[in-house]
């Protein structure tokens, strides 16, 4: 198919982030910072398109005239034919991505300790939450080698994989979860490295307990261990958190710091006696 590149650069005026899952919960969080910084956002759902269509709304808002666009994608982060969709998808319509927010992600349907938790659990997990992100960090990547349109971010194209405090903090009664971004830590690693020596940055955040859709069926047993003291800020963390460190990654402040793991936790992660 022809490509007119000077039509794209002109209509990708605005850096475009691509961030998965941001329907709700903590990748809303990220589009609608993303979009406040002058970014277009191109958001995906699976099954909620109403909660999509009010992220983008939410997201024009914050925009203002900064010509920023967002539009939305049903993409399975866990499907091969519906990632190469996706990409397919945000390029023919932005032209570009400058940074690709791999947020998307599962907790287990029925949090059960690893002596009867399912195979069919870890595996459901595992292709969502550290497959689908790897290999779709595989296909942006490839066209971005391919070259084109230079990143309208200074210091180059970004990748940011959101994980969890899960990465190494033990929780028996969701061992696939706990596994499964453990995993995506070290893709982030791999990424960084792969990717560096053609100026490109990628980054791991780590959230802590975040309050959001996904821990709200646990939300007294978290109040209880916050109240005496799981967390040395003392509070909950809320999706603005995460959204604000991608946010600084996204605008290239951390040029030389690929790799680099950021907590946004409130401090859990300190080994404290």
């Amino acid at each position: 198919m022809y490509v007119d590149l000077e039509e794209m650069m002109e209509a990708a005026k605005n850096p475009v982030a691509l961030v998965t899952g941001s329907s709700r919960g903590i990748g809303r969080g990220i589009a609608m910072q993303l979009a406040k910084e002058g970014f277009s956002v191109a958001i995906t759902y699976v099954g909620n398109k109403e909660a999509a269509k009010q992220t983008a709304q939410e997201c024009y808002e914050l925009a203002g005239d900064t010509g920023a666009s967002f539009e939305i994608f049903k993409a399975d982060i866990g499907s091969k034919e519906n990632r190469e969709a996706l990409v397919d998808e945000v390029f023919s319509t932005f032209g570009t991505i400058d940074i690709l927010v791999n947020n998307a992600g599962m907790a287990p349907k029925v949090r059960a300790d690893i002596l009867d938790a399912s195979e069919k659990s870890f595996e459901d997990l595992v292709r969502t939450n550290t497959q689908g992100p790897y290999f779709l960090t595989q296909a942006v990547a490839k066209r971005w080698l391919e070259g084109g349109i230079p990143s309208r971010i200074e210091s180059g194209y970004k990748v940011v994989f959101v994980t969890s405090i899960s990465v190494d903090t033990v929780s028996i009664n969701r061992g696939d979860y706990c596994i499964s971004k453990a995993a995506l830590s070290m893709g982030a690693s791999l990424w960084a490295a792969r990717l560096a020596p053609h100026g490109m940055q990628v980054y791991e955040i780590r959230p802590g307990i975040v309050a959001t859709d996904m821990t709200a069926k646990v939300k007294d047993k978290y109040d209880s261990l916050i109240k005496d003291g799981l967390i040395p800020q003392e509070r909950w963390g809320e999706p603005s958190d995460t959204a604000k460190a991608v946010a600084v990654l996204a605008k290239g402040y951390f040029p030389y710091s690929t790799g680099t793991v950021i907590f946004t936790d409130g401090g859990m992660h300190i080994p404290r006696l």
